[in-house]
Order: C-alpha cells, then sequence, then structure tokens
C-alpha cells in the first residue's frame, strides 16, 4: 500500500500580488530604458506600498525573497538616482549614461525576479 503524499500550493494570493507587483515593476522599468517612454512614478509607488503590506504575509515563505527583492530594487535604484542626479546638472551626457546603466540595473532585476518567481523558486539576496 502506497500512500499519496499531498503537497500544499503555495499561497496564491500571494503569488497574485507578487505578480501584479513584478508587472507595475516591469512597465516602469521598461519605460526608464526606452527613449521618450514616460509612465507616471505612480505606478512604482503602488508595486512599492504592495510589497510593503504584503511582506509580512509572505515571512517564512519562498516567496517572501520576491516582496524583499523588489523593496530592495526600488530603494537602491532611488538612492542610485539620487546620488547621480547633480550630473544631469552639470554635466548632461554622463546623467544620461548614469541614469541609463541604473535603469537597466532595475530592468535586470526585476526580469530575473520575475523568472525565478514563475519557477516557483526564491530570489537569491
Amino acid at each position: 500500500m502506497t500512500q499519496d503524499i499531498v503537497t500544499i500550493e503555495p499561497d496564491e494570493g500571494l503569488r497574485m500580488w507578487g505578480w501584479i507587483s513584478y508587472l507595475l515593476h516591469l512597465v516602469v522599468a521598461v519605460a526608464a530604458v526606452l527613449p521618450g517612454a514616460q509612465v507616471s512614478i505612480a505606478l512604482l509607488l503602488i508595486a512599492l506600498v504592495i510589497d510593503l503590506i504584503k511582506r509580512g504575509d509572505a515571512a517564512g515563505t519562498w516567496q517572501a525573497s520576491h516582496f524583499s527583492w523588489r523593496i530592495r530594487s526600488v530603494l537602491w535604484a532611488g538612492v542610485l538616482y539620487l546620488l547621480t542626479s547633480w550630473l544631469w546638472l552639470v554635466f548632461i551626457a554622463p546623467g544620461w549614461i548614469a541614469w541609463g546603466l541604473i535603469s537597466l540595473w532595475f530592468l535586470y532585476r526585476i526580469v530575473k525576479g520575475m523568472v525565478r518567481m514563475n519557477a516557483g523558486r526564491s530570489v537569491e539576496a
């Protein structure tokens, strides 16, 4: 006689909120690297608020790393944008290059997180 192993599915509600947040981040990240594409910072703030509110619900699950990953991505990008903002005032070309590199880095982190979440895997720090 064999026993069936019952697997518990991850909380689909958390997964849904994670995907909503990733998609909002993705829209902002893609717009940041496309010349002339403008989206509202409100999308990023909405995603950040979702992550901050739902982060506690994900504690102890593989999805917790994704909430932290997105929060850290936004905070680091914000700090980097602020630190390099003076370049726009003094040297326009280096400012454009710096912000372009930060935007590409942000896009990379969002896509990496989405790929890992789709595979049901956590994101390493």
